[in-house]
Order: structure tokens, then sequence, then C-alpha cells
């Protein structure tokens, strides 16, 4: 009898841990340059990619934006090119974001080409990027641990508390920002700018996607996924870091729960079906 229970002990506990899994789908071949952020239009159903293509604070103009089909095929390798070091990218309207290490890059969907650049005074490293409520949009300084605003083409510090601290990935649920900082992960309140702590990490965070019913996916850059929860529940569902490939700023194709890793030094895109949700 012992020996059922320890064997349905088991059993129960393997259950458990393969509850949620990610399973792979496809990867791009390694011609992309440093792949920083990935980002589901669902519009046309197109991959956007930002290619850092040298450091992460090099001004090199060799930064581009790649497209993609939902199914990993490069569309065009150098969609929107002369670019420092893209990394987090926002939609709005007809137009696509993306934070450029100091400045915020406004580029037509259409065509590729760079409308402007916003200069952002004071900015260290800028991050993610996501629209807000009324069309507000939010960057992340990760360098300097604070949350830019940009309303009515006006960059301006939104906020510096001291929880910001590595502010990284950046996202929105039900009318709140969702931050990723060292150790936290944090909801905002973008009127009053109440910021408090959903759950704890032992690392920092870059990707993030809210799933509903206080669940996340987050990534720590160095190559582990993580589900994290509201009630405490944490599991690991990736982890490459061991073999140097690294897990930056996801992307989401919702309907099909395909979670979508740039890999930053190993050159590709990589598309995992999220599992047991």
């Amino acid at each position: 009898m012992k020996r059922f229970c320890l064997l349905f002990t088991i059993t129960l506990f393997a259950l458990a841990a393969s509850a949620q899994s990610l399973q792979p789908v496809w990867a791009t071949p390694r011609v992309l340059k440093t792949p920083e952020s990935v980002l589901y239009y669902p519009k046309t159903k197109t991959l956007y990619v930002s290619n850092i293509s040298g450091k992460p604070s090099e001004k090199n103009g060799q930064g581009f934006i790649a497209r993609l089909d939902a199914a990993g095929k490069i569309l065009q390798l150098r969609w929107a090119t002369g670019l420092n070091a893209p990394k987090g990218m926002a939609t709005k309207g007809k137009k696509l974001f993306v934070s450029d290490i100091d400045r915020l890059a406004e580029i037509d969907l259409n065509n590729g080409k760079i409308i402007r650049f916003i200069d952002f005074p004071g900015a260290k490293f800028l991050n993610d990027v996501v629209v807000g409520p009324k069309g507000k949009i939010y960057v992340t300084d990760t360098d300097l641990g604070v949350i830019f605003v940009l309303k009515d083409g006006k960059p301006n510090v939104w906020s510096r508390d001291p929880l910001l601290k590595g502010a990284n990935g950046l996202t929105t649920e039900h009318g709140k920002l969702l931050i990723g900082a060292h150790g936290h992960l944090l909801k905002a309140n973008p009127q009053t700018g109440k910021i408090e702590i959903l759950a704890r990490v032992p690392h920092g965070i870059d990707g993030l996607i809210p799933l509903g019913d206080g669940k996340y996916v987050v990534s720590d850059w160095s190559g582990e996924i993580r589900l994290v929860s509201q009630d405490g529940m944490q599991r690991i569902l990736s982890n490459t870091t061991r073999q140097k490939v690294n897990a930056a700023d996801l992307g989401f194709i919702t309907g099909r729960k395909i979670i979508l890793i740039p890999t930053f030094f190993d050159n590709r895109v990589v598309a995992k079906q999220l599992t047991g949700l």
C-alpha cells in the first residue's frame, strides 16, 4: 500500500510538472543580427523583429527591423534600416514605434520608412515600448530605472519609483501598465502613478506576456522562460542559459498561444507553443 501511495504521489507530481510546457513550432535561420524583440501585428498576421546589429548601446546606424510572416518565413530581412540598436516596439495606428537608445523611431507600417526620430533628453538605455490608455506611449529606461511617457509628441519622465530599478519589459493589461523590473513583476496605474508588486522573481524581466487569470510568462534574457502567478505559483517552462541561447523581449500570437523568442546572440527567432493552459 505504501509503495502504491508513493507511486501515485510521484505520478501526480510528474503530471503537475508537465501541465504547462513549451513545444517547438518553428525557428528562423540564423540570418538575423542580434534580434532583441518580436512584435506580432494581428491585422496583417505579420511579425516585426528588431535587430540590434552591433552592441546594445552602439550608435552605428546598422540596426534594422525585419518583417516575417506568422510561420517564421522572412518576408523582408531589412524592412526598416538606419537605426541604432533598436529594441522594444509598439504599434499605434499605421505607425511602428521603436526604442533607439535615447530616442524613439516612428516608422510607417506601410513601407518601413522612418518618419522621424523623437529625442528623449537625458535617456540612457531606452528599452521596451507600449501604447497605454488614451494613446500615450510609455518607454522603459533600464539604465536609469525610470519610465518615460510620450504625450502629444513630447517625452517626459513618468515615474522614478525605486521599484523600477532595472525596468525593462513593458505591456498593458486591463488598462494598467505591467512592468518587468529587477526581481519584480509590477503593476502600475497610469492615472495615479501607483506601483505595486505582483510577483517576485530571482532575476530581471525582459519579455513579459499576460495570459489572463493572474498568470504571466516572463523571460530573463539569459535564457530562462518562467510562468508566474499572482498566487505565488511559479514554474520554469524553458531554460537555455547553459546553451547560451538567450530569451529576450518575447512576442505572442494570442489565439494560438505561440511564444516568439528572440535569441539575441544566437541570431534567430524561435516559436514555441504554450500547452497545458
